[in-house]
């Protein structure tokens, strides 16, 4: 496997956020792919403290944390006044009051939902309505997409101050993780489009990362900002001991195949988590997908135990299994698990990199401490 990329190790955030720094020294761009639980979000936060010197900071940021500034206030006693706090003491609104961003918002916002706003800087609150309907409680995903919105008018904002005047002239990054969380399919290519279209404006003048779980945020964007060739990572948790970055710029569907990997690697260790159901069957529904199939079973028709699987598959999909709280299955779901993959590897034959199993494999890794 001579022509595949190396595997970088890092040991800790801190340094994964220095090579970040470094790669936009030669690059407008840097997509970065993760699941869930691997850091992402501390990676953003690690990233942008790097850059902060005295009360002055380089990086934008979009993230869980961005999503905090705001609070809903639901009017318990009379249950009329809905309002969206903002929290006003954030360096993330400086100089919000004067910037006036309700044309910009209101300009992305359109897009997306069909609902208006109206921000009080008296108050520091957003309303919001609907027709004749006034001060609605919008949903947890029409709250998301506001934000996003609110970001990408500041980042406009940025790109548009020519010579560099404005509140947030400072700004020489943007660190975007995973903004289409809770959106749909056709809303999350949307939101793809529409931030690959402002980005490629910037010519240099503020540099990206963008990082996601979401697969097809993530090859949108890569096939959106191709031309600019942007440096594109997989990244993945290195055991306990750390993080694995591995370069994927020819091969953004990529982490299909890694996350087989590591599926072929727990079972290979015996470490069996039930989250792991959930990832194999995301294999089999994409791997159904790409055959055309309707149904994932397709995949491992014929295997020994398919009944058993599809009933075990179910199972550990809908219950509260996760990556956050692994939970290590019984002998006999382990021994289930194993027959399956085994089964589908041998049906459908991937060319899978040795993601893990690092302290076997620190000779083929170049290793930065």
């Amino acid at each position: 496997m001579s022509g595949k990329p190396k595997i970088q190790s890092y040991k800790a955030l801190r340094n994964l956020a220095v090579r970040l720094r470094d790669d936009l020294n030669s690059s407008d761009f840097v997509l970065l792919y993760a699941y869930n639980g691997t850091g992402k979000t501390r990676l953003s936060i690690e990233f942008k403290n790097r850059g902060k010197k005295g009360g002055k900071r380089d990086t934008l940021y979009f993230n869980a944390f961005t999503e905090d500034l705001f609070s809903w206030d639901n009017d318990l006693a009379n249950d009329t006044e809905r309002k969206l706090k903002i929290n006003s003491s954030s360096t993330f609104f400086e100089g919000f009051r004067e910037l006036a961003l309700e044309e910009k918002i209101f300009a992305y916002l359109q897009r997306y939902a069909e609902f208006d706003f109206r921000i009080d800087y008296e108050e520091w609150t957003v309303t919001f309505s609907k027709g004749k309907e006034t001060h609605i409680k919008i949903s947890r995903g029409e709250e998301n997409i506001f934000i996003w919105c609110i970001f990408l008018a500041i980042c406009e904002l940025r790109l548009d101050d020519e010579k560099d005047e404005g509140p947030y002239k400072e700004v020489k990054y943007f660190y975007i993780d995973d903004p289409i969380s809770s959106l749909d399919d056709n809303n999350a290519i949307a939101v793809a489009s529409d931030l690959s279209k402002l980005l490629k404006r910037a010519n240099g003048k503020v540099k990206t990362i963008i990082s996601s779980h979401h697969s097809l945020f993530f090859n949108v964007m890569c096939n959106e900002l191709k031309r600019l060739k942007p440096t594109q990572y997989f990244l993945h948790r290195n055991g306990m001991e750390g993080f694995g970055l591995q370069k994927t710029d020819d091969t953004p569907f990529f982490h299909h195949v890694a996350l087989l990997s590591e599926l072929k690697q727990a079972m290979e260790t015996g470490e069996i988590k039930t989250y792991h159901f959930n990832s194999l069957r995301s294999i089999l529904e994409k791997t159904s997908s790409f055959f055309g199939f309707n149904d994932f079973g397709k995949c491992i028709y014929g295997i020994e135990d398919q009944v058993l699987f599809e009933r075990a598959l179910n199972l550990f999909s809908h219950g509260a299994y996760s990556i956050y709280n692994p939970v290590e299955m019984g002998d006999d779901n382990k021994e289930l698990f194993k027959r399956v993959l085994r089964g589908f590897l041998d049906r459908h034959k991937f060319d899978l990199p040795e993601l893990l199993n690092e302290k076997v494999k620190t000779a083929k890794l170049a290793t930065t401490s």
